[in-house]
């Protein structure tokens, strides 16, 4: 019986502590999308942002979609995001297979330069990239972000997948090799498909890192036409007042895909960060 008393105390203070996560991660979102619907002098009649809409407006979320240009800019995040995903999946998955198989000289050295990347400061790189991205002749489009976007997300990737290599039994390339499978061939076909839930919890990681990505985003782009979802929040504000119900429907619309993206990736990730647990 003490042991049955124990577990069920436990298993209360599990279901408190996860209410409680609930309540913190899941009442800023209700109180943003409740808002969408509130019309735009509402929040100053004085009553709480908990109430409900006196009258339920769909008007928000219809001009942000069809009036306005988040399609457009909907469009270009998905772009950014995906390439600079696939990039930082690609040459993570690479670079990690080597320093977690192949012996050389310098590798350790090589190893923690990379991992050195993730103290540095993002701020103190605006300038040189802004420069950079002029010289090149890119500044101002979306090629101008993904070359941070990627950058910036390897080391983390690389340390991770790096770790997630390493605990995936070597007797299964040596398996391969006395099949007389090359190096390239063991890592496509062996490695890669035994590293996917790591791949899968860092290709959510970075797409929600970069999703929300605001300041290479302000510093590198100044056509209208470049702009991705976090810049959206400028067409509803003006000089002297903004329309913070827009404002919150436009990012409840922004935060969707991404829920979207969790829903049906959340197998893959929990199997990950398990995986990634118990080894």
């Amino acid at each position: 019986m003490t042991s049955g008393k124990r577990i069920s105390i436990t298993q209360i203070i599990l279901l408190l502590a996860s209410i409680s996560w609930l309540l913190v991660a899941g009442t800023p979102f209700y109180l943003m999308a409740l808002t969408g619907f509130k019309a735009r002098f509402e929040l100053m009649s004085g009553g709480s942002v908990f109430d409900l809409p006196e009258v339920f407006l769909f008007d928000n979320y219809r001009e942000v979609l069809f009036e306005g240009p988040f399609l457009k800019y909907l469009g270009n995040s998905v772009f950014v995001v995906s390439i600079s995903v696939l990039l930082i999946l690609t040459l993570s998955a690479m670079s990690s297979y080597v320093f977690a198989r192949i012996k050389f000289r310098g590798r350790s050295v090589i190893f923690s330069l990379i991992i050195a990347g993730l103290v540095i400061p993002l701020h103190v790189t605006l300038i040189p990239v802004y420069l950079l991205t002029q010289q090149i002749g890119i500044y101002d489009t979306l090629w101008a972000l993904i070359g941070p976007y990627v950058a910036f997300n390897l080391p983390l990737s690389i340390f991770i997948l790096t770790e997630f290599m390493r605990q995936i039994p070597i007797e299964l390339e040596e398996a391969a090799r006395i099949d007389g499978s090359s190096t390239l061939n063991t890592f496509i076909k062996i490695i890669l498909p035994l590293s996917t839930p790591g791949m899968a919890t860092l290709a959510i990681y970075n797409a929600v890192m970069l999703w929300n990505e605001f300041v290479f985003s302000f510093v590198l782009i100044l056509n209208p036409d470049s702009r991705t979802l976090p810049l959206a929040i400028w067409e509803y504000q003006g000089e002297y007042s903004m329309n913070i119900p827009a404002v919150m429907a436009v990012l409840t619309l922004s935060a969707l895909p991404l829920i979207l993206l969790f829903i049906v990736g959340q197998e893959r990730v929990i199997k990950g960060m398990m995986a990634g647990a118990l080894k």
